[in-house]
């Protein structure tokens, strides 16, 4: 979780001054996913290619969101990612 942007489906239990609609995307090539967007950021996992990738933020060449099948948030790079 991040305290400027929570995804809308929290909103009845998660206060945030935004909230966003996640974008179904599916992971293109394995890809680490990070606790931050820096590329030196502790990696706390990975999606192999195929993997759902619940995206609520794209920016700075990352995408923020929640892998579902690791259950877990945080940024991978936004270019191993396309559409579901």
């Amino acid at each position: 979780m991040r305290r400027d942007l929570a995804d809308i489906r929290l909103a009845e239990s998660v206060f945030a001054p935004h909230y966003a609609a996640p974008r179904a995307m599916v992971a293109l090539r394995e890809v680490l996913m990070r606790v931050g967007p820096q590329h030196d950021s502790e990696v706390i996992g990975s999606l192999g290619e195929g993997d759902l990738f619940e995206t609520l933020e794209l920016a700075g060449g990352n995408a923020w969101g929640k892998a579902p099948r690791i259950d877990l948030v945080g940024y991978v790079d936004a270019d191993a990612l396309g559409m579901a």
